[in-house]
Order: C-alpha cells, then sequence, then structure tokens
C-alpha cells in the first residue's frame, strides 16, 4: 500500500487517534503528517516523537502554530530527529522555539541526510539562531543544505543578524526559495539581500512582503535585476512602501529572463531527444518549492525538477 497523508488541524487529539498515529508510522504508512495548531498531552507527544524516530517513509512533519511548545518537547523532537533519515520538509512555524530551543534542536538538524525544507517563521528567534541556521547553508563545496528556508515574522532578529545570513546566502550553493516576510527589514538590510540574491546562483524566490521597504530598496532591487544576471524568478515586495511602477518593471524583468530560459531550454531538450537521450530535467517552475508562511493552508503533492516527489505546504 502506498504512504498516505494524516492531516489534523487545531483539534485535541484523543489517545485513540495518538494510537493511529504512531501504527501508522510503525508501518511506514505516512509520507505527510501534519498535526498544525493541534493539542495533546506531553506523553503522547513524545509516543509521536518515538515512532516517527523510526519512520521510513515520512517525507513532510507539520507542527505548525505551538505543538512544539517547551524545551521537553523540543528535546524529543530533535532525538527523533537524530534518528530518522526521511523528512524531507520540517515546518515549526508559530512554535516557541527562542534561540535556546533552536540551539537544542539545531544538532539533530544539521546532521540529518535529507532535509531540505525547514520553516521556523515566528519561532521568537534572534541573532544567535542565525548564526545556527547560516550552518544549515553550507558553501559550495560543502556538505548538503537547505532548499527553503522561511524566517517569517522574526522581530528580534537584528541588521547584524540578517547580514550574517545574506552572506550564507550568497555562498550557498543549494538555497533557492527564501521566505523573510513580515520582518522589519529596512532599506538597508534589502541592499545586502541583493548583493546575496546577484551572488547566488541557486536562489529563485524570496519574499520579502511586509518587511519596511521603500522605493530606494526597490530602485537596488531594479537595478540588480536588470544588469546581473541571476537565477531569481520570483520577487515578492507587497505591503511595502513600493510603488506599483516599481514592482510591475521588476516583474517584467523576472518574466523575460524566465522566458528565455524556457525558450532555451526547450531548444537543449530537442538537442538531447535528436542524440537519442531522453531531456535531461524538465524545467522547474518557482512554486514548486514554494511554501508560504502558515496559518490557513492545506497541503498538496507537488514534484520537482529533480525527478522526486516532494510535500509542499501551500496556500488555500
Amino acid at each position: 500500500m502506498l504512504p498516505s497523508s494524516i492531516q489534523i488541524s487545531g483539534e485535541p487529539l484523543s489517545g485513540a487517534e495518538v494510537r493511529d498515529i504512531c501504527r501508522g508510522l510503525r508501518d511506514n504508512a505516512v509520507r505527510l503528517l501534519s498535526l498544525r495548531g493541534c493539542r495533546l498531552c506531553d506523553r503522547d507527544f513524545g509516543r509521536i516523537c518515538r515512532a516517527l524516530a523510526g519512520a521510513t517513509s515520512l517525507a513532510q512533519l507539520n507542527l505548525n502554530l505551538g505543538v512544539v511548545s517547551s524545551p521537553s518537547r523540543i528535546k524529543q523532537l530533535a532525538e527523533a530527529l537524530r534518528t530518522n533519515r526521511s523528512i524531507q520538509s520540517l515546518f515549526l512555524h508559530g512554535s516557541p522555539l527562542t534561540d535556546a530551543g533552536l540551539a537544542l534542536l539545531n544538532p539533530a538538524l544539521a546532521l540529518h541526510p535529507a532535509l531540505v525544507a525547514l520553516d521556523l517563521g515566528d519561532c521568537m528567534l534572534g541573532d544567535e539562531a542565525i548564526n545556527l541556521i547560516c550552518g544549515l547553508l553550507p558553501p559550495d563545496g560543502a556538505k548538503s543544505g537547505l532548499k527553503e528556508l522561511t524566517l517569517s515574522a522574526n522581530p528580534g532578529i537584528t541588521p547584524k543578524g540578517w547580514s550574517r545570513l545574506a552572506i550564507a546566502v550568497a555562498h550557498s550553493s543549494q538555497v533557492r526559495v527564501l521566505n523573510l516576510d513580515y520582518n522589519p527589514l529596512g532599506d538597508h538590510v534589502a541592499g545586502m539581500l541583493a548583493v546575496a540574491v546577484a551572488s547566488s546562483r541557486t536562489l529563485e524566490v524570496l519574499d520579502l512582503e511586509g518587511t519596511g521597504l521603500t522605493n530606494q530598496s526597490a530602485q537596488t532591487l531594479l537595478d540588480m535585476v536588470e544588469n546581473y544576471p541571476t537565477a531569481l524568478r520570483s520577487l515578492v515586495l507587497a505591503e511595502n512602501s513600493i510603488s506599483p511602477e516599481l514592482q510591475q518593471q521588476i516583474c517584467d524583468l523576472l518574466s523575460e529572463g524566465e522566458e528565455e530560459e524556457e525558450v532555451a531550454g526547450g531548444a537543449g531538450d530537442m538537442q538531447e531527444q535528436e542524440r537519442g537521450r531522453e531531456p535531461a530535467a524538465q524545467q522547474r517552475s518557482s512554486s514548486s518549492w514554494m511554501c508560504p508562511s502558515d496559518p490557513s493552508s492545506q497541503m498538496v503533492l507537488m514534484t520537482s525538477g529533480l525527478g522526486d516527489s516532494l510535500l509542499a505546504e501551500t496556500e488555500m
């Protein structure tokens, strides 16, 4: 039987439901487990963690909205992640982790062999957490790291912390999606991020919605998109003090770049077929890697251009 999904949102979990979840995990019958906003006792949380430790089919784990609510639960989750080898996407949006909690969780995250997407939005993080997160974005030539990172709504991170993240993104050979929406970044941090985007060979999606930007930032980003070839396909600038004209100019330039890539990709596919081989990979749309912030979301199955099926969380 193919692995299925278990999705429960905002409800108290009964003992029977917890037993069913644990059984499904132990039987490797669950690919997606979403318990966002669910209420359960510490004992039942521990039972689920022990079950997911040995699960080999689980690809996505969603514990958004306060499920991981205490240091003891953070430790239990970390212990499970040290053993688990299958989770690709971990969502902890809206969990009161703080820097201290992420420090407990970080060793397991850093050593996990499959993790490529991490949502730490609204987790009460600061600069110390950024130092740890930068370690999950190893530089070129190092080990594999995150492809998708969400740090929405963490106002405790200072410009110093964001500058460190910008440097890590610039040198990362992996990251493709970076969601920083609803942080008080301002024009200075946006300028540093523009340099990071210009340096990155992989970043495709950058979400800067509601980050306190002005036309000054938009002009810098426009110059970057216009004059430097990048992998960027989507730049979200809504809810900022940026003129619609500048936003449209940036959008048009990004669209032109994507169209040129599609034409070049099509020609390459024809050449591959003429040689009697299958095309190396299909073009991947940016939405294949999108993981917008909680709340109000649903799970869908998406296929990446790498040929693997990834489970991603998209807005309703």
